[in-house]
Parts: C-alpha cells; structure tokens; sequence
C-alpha cells in the first residue's frame, strides 16, 4: 500500500462518512443513561438490572475489540463500519418495542456490538488516506468529533423522549443508524484508486493477533491506553458521580456540570495533544507520562485534603483525569507506527483493550473494598462514605503502578528497535545552552 502524500478532497468525504457513523455510535452508547428514569418504568426494573444494562454493553464493546481488529484488516473498513451501524440499527429497534428485561439485553448486545465495530475501522482509514504527518491530528479530530455524539445524547435525544415517548425516541436512534450504514456503503472506500476493497491474502485470525502482539510498539500502545483511560472509565461509568454527590457532598447539578467536562476535554484537548505529537513525534511517551503524573497529583490530593474537597479541586481532579481520554489516542499513534498495513486492524484493537481491562478491574476493586469498609464498620457507615471512598480510591494507584510499570518496560523494549532517544532533561539543557 502506498503512502499518502497530501489529503485528497475523497480522503476528506472517505473521513466524514466514517466519523459521522462514529459520531452516531457514540450516541448510541450514550443513549440509555440518558433514559434511566423512563427505563426504570418500562421495564418495572431497579437501579441494579439498569446498571447491568451499562456493564453487558460494555463487555460486549471491550470483548469484541481484538475480534473486530483482526476482521478489519481481513475484510476492510467499509464493511465494518456499514455492518456494526446495521447491529446498532437493530439493536434500537428491539429496544424500541421491548418490554422485557431479557430482551432488552439483548437490544444493548447488538448495540455493544455494532458500537465495537466502528472505531477501530474509523482509526484503520487514516494511514491509507492521510499522510503520515497528520495521522495524529486526525486521529485527535476523529475522536473530538465522535464525542459530540455525547452531547447529541444529552440534548435532542433527552428532549425527543420527553416530548414523544420512549418508542419513537428509540425508533429515531434505529433511524440514524440506518442513515450511517447507508452513508458508510456508500461513501467509505478502504484505500486509494483501484485497488482491491479486500485484502487479496489476509492472515488467519489467530496469527494476525499473535504478530501484532508480538510487536512491542502494540504492547506499548496498550499500556498506554491503560494508565491514560481506565480513570476516565472509572470516573464516568461508575464512581465518579456517587463520589462528588455522596461523598464529597456536592449537589447533583453541581456534579452533572463537573462529569460534562470530560466532553469538553476531549473536543478542546484533543487537537492540542495531536499537534503536539505531530510536532515532536519522539517525545509522545513524555506527554503521556505527564499527563497521568497531573491525574496521580490530582488524586492525592483530593483524598489528603482533610475533610470534602472545595468544588475548584474538583474541577482540576476532572480535568486532570479528563486529559487521559485524548491522550489516551496516543497508544494508536505507536500502533500506526510501529506495525505493519496488514497488521493496524489487529494492533489497534489490541491497544484499545487497554482501558478497558484497567477500568473493569478497578471499578471491581473499589466496590469490593468499598464492601469491606462498611463491613468495618459494623454496617453503621453509609456504603458511599467519604473515608469509605478514600479507602476504597486507593486501588488506582495499584492499577496505575501496574500500568506504568508495563508502560516503562515495552517503552524501553520499542525504543530499542530504533535509534537512541535523546533523554528530555538533557535534550532540554541542551537547547537551552547549558
């Protein structure tokens, strides 16, 4: 596959199609929280089946990441893409019309499923429309965008439930992604001029997993994502709200108006971290390191301040925390370089596990020590107690250590397939003359 040497006006509509269809999978995914009250009345269910709802579909998406990274580079971009908006097409509509928990489930499945596909495809268009200097400005805009989606959901979706019910708010979503698949049939193509749509010999499954694995930039790209993200999925799916409203005793608008700026993180963050690893491509690892040593700051000191934490501490522990969503894109930068064409699909999907796999362990973990703690106390402590969740919080830093320490290793391990890197602190000193 030849590279790209400037951004063709195709690149730019092969680009919209896929981001719009990943724009509408966001709001999809988003779209039950923002119906839980109604949901809570049409299937006459309580706060735990509703939170199950949230944890099948999100199992579904992280389950299905290495999958789809493989068959992505088996049978391309545009079939992906156009198949998982079919899935959350009729994922909407079996929610549309379901009544039953059961069913319901298996309406959230096919959106989790559909949802999966597209991102990774998304991600796989870029290095064969773009050049490779602005890969990481698109992949930051690919993601910014994708987030409006968020707010989509937030918005009109919330306003048409209200206004028209659930069946007709659903059958909306159905029909927005059925305007993606059509949009991504007919506009996405997988590469350049006449070539094949479909790899003329792709690897097996299997191998294609194990040789992306076996590269250490893919197993860099993982840990990446895992000590950028997993705080981001900790704080929006689970944790985050019950700490600022139970714990910290902050009201509920107040809290709401905190967890929306993870949105606007991404959309405005995002750009900057894509210029900047464009920029100076060698130091990504220092900008990641960076950003997870603010969230580490951050964390400590909100839960070493003696008593709840002043609402501005807040705000910087979101922001901090926020920041490793879009810095989190960096793992597929290291993908997109240090793997072969035939192997990004795999890679990809490999290193977006990462926070995943952090965020699910963690968000374990402090419902259990969280658990133990009231247990402590003689069951007289509310279970969303502030030393409860400073107790309980402290599972981060295992799962952070454990990711950096992965981090540090396949770093090193990437570093020496390549020419030595100048270490920052004497590349620094040198540029400043000393």
């Amino acid at each position: 596959m030849s590279v790209p040497t400037k951004a063709t006006p195709q690149a730019w509509l092969v680009w919209g199609a896929a981001v719009f269809a990943y724009l509408v999978s966001v709001t999809q995914r988003t779209s039950f929280g923002v119906a839980g009250l109604e949901a809570t009345e049409r299937y006459s269910a309580g706060a735990s089946i509703l939170a199950t709802f949230s944890v099948v579909q999100l199992v579904v998406y992280a389950g299905l990441q290495i999958p789809v990274g493989a068959l992505v580079d088996r049978w391309g971009s545009r079939v992906m893409i156009g198949c998982g908006a079919a899935l959350m097409t009729v994922g909407q509509l079996v929610l549309a019309f379901s009544h039953d928990v059961g069913i319901g489930f298996l309406g959230r499945v096919l959106v989790g499923a559909g949802d999966a596909m597209t991102f990774v495809s998304a991600m796989r268009l870029l290095p064969a429309w773009f050049p490779p200097r602005l890969n990481p400005i698109m992949s930051q805009l690919t993601a910014s965008v994708g987030q409006v989606g968020q707010l989509v959901s937030l918005v009109p979706f919330a306003a048409l439930l209200g206004l028209t019910g659930w069946t007709r708010a659903f059958l909306a979503l159905a029909s927005l992604s059925l305007v993606a698949c059509l949009v991504a049939f007919l506009a996405v193509r997988n590469r350049p001029g006449a070539a094949a749509e479909r790899s003329a010999a792709p690897l097996p499954f299997w191998r294609s997993i194990r040789e992306a694995w076996a590269h250490p930039g893919t197993r860099l790209g993982f840990w990446t994502h895992w000590i950028c993200a997993f705080g981001v999925n900790v704080f929006l799916l689970s944790w985050g709200y019950p700490f600022l409203v139970s714990a910290q005793g902050v009201p509920p608008e107040t809290a709401s108006l905190i967890m929306s700026l993870f949105v606007v993180v991404a959309i405005v963050f995002g750009p900057i971290v894509g210029a900047a690893v464009a920029r100076f491509p060698v130091r990504r690892s220092n900008l990641v390191m960076l950003v997870v040593g603010a969230a580490l700051v951050a964390w400590t000191a909100v839960l070493l301040w003696p008593g709840p934490a002043p609402v501005w501490l807040l705000v910087v522990l979101a922001l901090c925390v926020a920041a490793g969503g879009p810095t989190s894109m960096v793992a597929f930068d290291y993908t997109r370089t240090e793997n072969p064409p035939h192997l990004a699909g795999a890679a990809t999907g490999l290193a977006n596990v990462g926070s995943f796999t952090g965020g699910l362990f963690a968000i374990w973990a402090i419902g259990v020590c969280l658990d133990l703690a009231r247990s402590a106390s003689g069951g007289s402590a509310a279970l969303y107690s502030l030393e409860g969740f400073r107790l309980a919080f402290l599972v981060l830093y295992a799962i952070y250590a454990v990711g950096i320490i992965g981090f540090l290793v396949e770093r090193k391990r990437t570093r020496a397939t390549h020419e030595a890197v100048e270490p920052l602190a004497r590349a620094l000193r040198r540029r400043l003359g000393r």
